[in-house]
């Protein structure tokens, strides 16, 4: 669980439900993190709302501050919660990203492989 997580609301009343729903969220994403990264990783999660004279928009953006790279997702939707998850999601798929590039191992697996299997088929 990510420990260092830093809400903040601008034009945006922060309720105890959105700061569980945010923590859950967000302290959860350490487990796609290298092993390497999990001690030294904080958050930053700005909630904002847009339109505020209509009350309809909402704006999530988390800043994830890794030891070699600082990751950014940001989203909006009609719902604060909705944008949360979307931002998640997001954040996920540029981890995958960074694991791949900063771990050796991870996203070179079967490039011989795929060479024998297509050398197999052509015989």
């Amino acid at each position: 669980m990510i420990s260092a997580i830093d809400i903040t609301g601008e034009k945006y009343d922060l309720d105890n439900t959105t700061k569980k729903y945010v923590t859950k969220k967000i302290g959860r994403i350490d487990r796609y993190l290298p092993r390497h990264a999990r001690k030294s990783v904080s958050a930053e999660v700005k909630l904002r709302q847009i339109n505020a004279d209509h009350g309809n928009k909402y704006e999530a953006e988390v800043i994830l501050y890794l030891p070699e790279k600082t990751i950014t997702a940001k989203d909006s939707t009609v719902n604060m919660l909705a944008a949360v998850d979307i931002v998640e999601a997001k954040l996920v798929t540029q981890l995958h990203k960074y694991k791949e590039t900063t771990i050796p191992h991870i996203g070179h697996r079967g490039v011989l492989g795929r060479f024998k299997r297509s050398y197999a088929r052509e015989q």
